[in-house]
């Protein structure tokens, strides 16, 4: 068994790596956004990308574990706005 003082060391490790996973993708978006260009971007990456995306958030719900909802449906939204403006931009 874990002693106490690092019983929420997990939580905390897991609400981090949830933070700066759904984050990470917020410069990809703004940059596609704003320069309206997505040359740069994989089709094929983004699409497989946010096709696992969507299944992990299905995979939170069905499990009702709340920080794999939350940080996979914050970071679907973002993955299909910049496949949505590669589609559009190119």
């Amino acid at each position: 068994m874990m002693p106490s003082h690092f019983a929420s060391l997990p939580n905390l490790i897991g609400t981090i790596a949830a933070i700066l996973t759904t984050i990470a993708f917020i410069p990809q978006a703004w940059l596609t956004w704003k320069s309206r260009r997505a040359e740069g971007v994989s089709l094929a990456t983004y699409s497989m990308f946010t096709i696992g995306v969507g299944l992990w958030f299905l995979y939170g719900l069905m499990l009702n574990a709340w920080p794999v909802i939350i940080a996979n449906f914050l970071t679907l939204v973002l993955a299909v706005f910049i496949l949505i403006m590669k589609l559009r931009f190119g």
